[in-house]
């Protein structure tokens, strides 16, 4: 049933906290610039938008946002636990600055090898990505994540996560949600599977994680969710019997993975997936998805470390999908995001 009160109020929401966000990223890149004064600033060639731009552009999708929410498709959604542990992550993520930039400066990208919690991890994973303290293995690291992603994308990721639901809706519909599994591979710190439960709150969901400080962190967001579970494990090789999900899930994970190792992932979650299950995919833009944020896709590599990003930026995930074996369902874009949905033949 249409709640159109909901759904202004959770427009108003997100946009204020868009507001929020682009203020915060001005001054973390006025930091940045401080730290890293008398270095060359990376020109990309392509052409790149104006903050304004990217700011009307996130509250069009906050408005497609609010707009599922008056449809009853989710439910309106609180992206930030609370006041003092938003200004606590705000004051790390400021504390790290300076140790990232200097590491960015430097080239160093790979001081996460070192580490102890990297033994036995590939070694694609144990790096630097975004020249961030620890890479992705301490908890160090996980307690920043998030506020250094929403910073990133100026407040509007939890709105890009949440673009994967309406697949999932028209999945479900018509379902009992207690006789079907979702898994939400490389789940990080375990924010859109809290998401995903405030929707289907009666499915039994798995998220997965490389990272043992990732998999700890979202197991304590999550705690009070008796539907999920979460779990180490890789990728490439799913810790699920064959044909045990009814939906799969993956963000932001296939820009981050060589390309081998990303057609592996695709045929894993296939296997994994029952007949019929679908596979929802959300990840970065590629080239020319919006040809006028080509620039920021150019400089993106060079100013986060993302040594596999510009392969993805080229890599036909609609083609990925049907050579792996996937039956093409949609793909749609969502401010910087990008959203392929796939079906496992019947």
């Amino acid at each position: 049933m249409p709640n159109s009160f909901e759904a202004y109020a959770h427009l108003a929401s997100q946009a204020a906290r868009t507001g929020w966000y682009a203020v915060i990223a001005r001054m973390t890149r006025r930091r940045v610039a401080q730290l890293s004064e008398g270095a060359r600033a990376y020109r990309p060639s392509r052409p790149t938008p104006r903050d304004m731009d990217l700011f009307r552009a996130a509250l069009t999708l906050q408005r497609g946002d609010a707009e599922n929410v008056r449809r009853g498709i989710y439910p309106a959604m609180d992206d930030e636990e609370s006041l003092l542990k938003h200004i606590e992550a705000l004051r790390q993520m400021f504390a790290d600055l300076p140790a990232s930039t200097e590491r960015r400066l430097a080239g160093r990208a790979e001081e996460a090898a070192a580490l102890p919690e990297a033994e036995g991890l590939p070694g694609y994973y144990a790096r630097n990505f975004h020249y961030q303290t620890d890479g992705y293995l301490s908890a160090d690291s996980a307690r920043l994540y998030d506020i250094q992603v929403d910073t990133l994308f100026i407040g509007a990721s939890g709105a890009m996560r949440r673009q994967t639901l309406p697949a999932i809706a028209a999945y479900v519909r018509g379902k009992d949600q207690r006789k079907l599994s979702m898994l939400d591979v490389a789940c990080g710190t375990g924010r859109f599977l809290a998401q995903a439960a405030q929707a289907f709150p009666a499915m039994p969901m798995t998220g997965i994680d490389l990272s043992a400080a990732y998999v700890e962190t979202a197991r304590d967001y999550l705690a009070d969710r008796r539907n999920i579970k979460v779990v180490q494990g890789n990728a490439e090789s799913l810790p699920v019997p064959d044909a045990s999900q009814d939906i799969v899930t993956s963000i932001y994970l296939y820009h981050e993975l060589p390309g081998e190792v990303r057609r592996a992932v695709t045929k894993e979650v296939l296997r994994a997936l029952k007949p019929g299950g679908i596979y929802v995919l959300v990840d970065s833009l590629q080239w020319g998805d919006v040809p006028d944020y080509d620039g920021l896709l150019e400089a993106f590599p060079v100013r986060f470390h993302e040594p596999y990003y510009e392969h993805y930026l080229g890599d036909d995930l609609t083609a990925l999908f049907s050579t792996c074996g996937f039956e093409p369902v949609e793909t749609s874009l969502a401010f910087l995001s990008k959203v392929v949905v796939g079906r496992k033949p019947v």
